[in-house]
């Protein structure tokens, strides 16, 4: 499975020395979501990124930075639906639905989807788990869940393996990780590193 790594709403000092570090410990994307955030922000976070490691990132707010830095591709949400008129490039979307999952699947227009809530969120603000043992199984039998959809939503080293069982083809990992650092106050990101590993060799 692919391991795909969800930024911090939220802009911090050591962000870019450890965003850099992911992708060197072999990080296979990075979704920048940065709601609310100056662009400005958005840019100079890219420019400390080394641009080897652009390819592989998705931003989910201010789509020109796909063009500007050669980046992977732009992630279509709920604040942000619509792709810009003259868009080319590689797209991504969030669904909550495998009603939704499945006409999007249907429709074929995005690289992959991530498919919200598939356990309950490790943070407060996180919604439930939206889906059974049994709704998942049968989303993956009718083809619905394959290589194309990353599991997403309370995603942890505890359970990132039971994905192999729905066929996803990858995981997004935002609270499980960023919660072995402390953004405010925080200079030591090994123990950060460490779980990256842990949740690397899980996905192999």
């Amino acid at each position: 499975m692919k391991l795909i790594v969800l930024s911090t709403p939220n802009f911090f000092v050591e962000e870019d020395q450890i965003l850099t570090a992911l992708f060197e410990e072999g990080l296979d994307l990075l979704h920048i979501r940065k709601p609310a955030s100056e662009p400005v922000l958005s840019e100079r976070l890219l420019t400390l990124i080394p641009s080897q490691y652009h390819k592989n990132i998705v931003v989910h707010n201010h789509f020109y930075l796909k063009e500007e830095y050669g980046l992977r591709g732009i992630h279509l949400s709920q604040q942000e639906p619509i792709k810009p008129r003259d868009y080319r490039g590689k797209t991504t979307c969030t669904c909550y639905t495998l009603d939704q999952l499945a006409e999007e699947r249907k429709n074929g227009n995005h690289d992959y989807i991530f498919l919200d809530s598939i356990f309950s969120g490790i943070t407060e603000d996180h919604r439930p788990s939206s889906f059974t043992t049994d709704q998942l199984h049968e989303a993956a039998r009718k083809g619905h869940i394959d290589r194309k959809v990353m599991a997403s939503g309370g995603i942890s080293l505890e359970n990132i393996q039971q994905l192999t069982e729905f066929g996803f083809g990858g995981a997004v990992v935002c609270g499980d990780l960023w919660q072995r650092f402390d953004v405010h106050r925080g200079l030591d990101y090994k123990s950060l590193l460490s779980h990256f590993r842990h949740l690397r060799k899980a996905t192999e």
